[in-house]
């Protein structure tokens, strides 16, 4: 038993079952006669031997390595399986789907903006889609070295240049930096094709990119809330009318020093009107007056008398007093 012993069959596939692994290396094992290779759904298999690629397999299932893999092997058509020896090669594990990760910035980025000398400071969270394109590029770049690659990874390559890149596209786009929502999409567009080409160096392409969120700081967020309301209420009028209103409200709640203000200013503004209606009443009499009087000097009839109020009854003098009436 122990003289066949080192000759068993093994099993060439994928042993990391994280789901954030981009790739996973199969290696320093001796290939034995009758090993078979499984290559599982989302998986491809780069067969390497001496570090060069040998094959490329992207087809799933289970393959007998002597009869099924090897004849389609650049330099390895004709390796025989030894009886003491087996084939020393790596297999690399490539995980085919599209991953998306979570991004955020780690510290506030400062923006230039007019009349803020230090820069408007802004944080942004969002996501980017990313999955292995070109082969090559990831074995000579990463592969080469590494025995397992991860999202982590990819990751920290990202957030290493996305800072300068959202600086970039924002003060690019000419956007209103207090607006920045509005104008994600033109912004992640960019940012998305500048990524694309430095990640495209090691193999990978980023399929997608989008800001999910832009937040200021509280001071600057409680000024663009309190612009938008004053906006959308109009002139100063109608909002110290509706200011008064709510602060009623609130009143019957507890609020009873705002209720206590906003009646005093309603019971002046009712005063006012009381003395303005007031003054127009009187004008309205004198002006009845005057018509009277004018009735007078034009020899009307006179039915009460100017000086003393005694009835006049149309004479031409006050029986009361004397006076001329006519």
């Amino acid at each position: 038993m122990g003289l066949f012993g080192g000759q068993f069959a093994n099993v060439v596939e994928w042993e990391e079952y994280r789901d954030d692994v981009i790739f996973w290396k199969w290696q320093n094992r001796e290939i034995k006669k009758g090993s078979r290779l499984i290559i599982h759904q989302g998986q491809d298999a780069i067969f390497l031997y001496n570090g060069k690629v040998e094959g490329i397999f992207t087809d799933e299932g289970s393959f007998d390595i002597e009869s099924d893999i090897i004849p389609f092997l650049s330099t390895l058509k004709g390796f025989k399986f030894g009886f003491n020896s087996g084939l020393r090669a790596e297999v690399l594990f490539i995980n085919t789907k599209e991953f998306t990760v979570k991004w955020g910035t780690k510290n506030a980025i400062n923006l230039p903006a007019q009349g803020m000398p230090g820069g408007l400071p802004i944080r942004a969270f969002g996501t980017f889609n990313m999955k292995v394109s070109d082969y090559l590029n990831l074995i000579e770049k990463i592969a080469g070295v590494k025995q397992m690659y991860t999202v982590d990874n990819v990751k920290e390559r990202v957030m290493s240049m996305l800072d300068q890149l959202l600086m970039k596209w924002i003060v690019k786009e000419g956007k209103d930096m207090f607006n920045l929502q509005a104008n994600a999409f033109d912004i992640s567009r960019g940012i998305c094709e500048d990524l694309d080409m430095e990640m495209s160096k090691i193999g990978l392409t980023i399929t997608g990119f989008s800001i999910q969120s832009v937040s200021y700081p509280d001071n600057i967020q409680k000024m663009v809330e309190k612009n938008a309301a004053n906006s959308m209420i109009g002139d100063m009028d109608t909002y110290q009318r509706v200011a008064m209103t709510d602060a009623m409200a609130k009143g019957g709640r507890g609020s009873s020093v705002a209720a206590d203000m906003a009646g005093l200013q309603m019971g002046m503004a009712m005063g006012q009107q009381m003395v303005n209606q007031m003054q127009n009443g009187g004008n309205a009499q004198n002006a009845g007056g005057s018509q009277n009087g004018g009735a007078a000097a034009s020899g009307g009839t006179v039915n009460f008398c100017p000086n003393c109020g005694a009835k006049a009854e149309g004479a031409n003098f006050c029986p009361a007093c004397g006076q001329k009436l006519k």
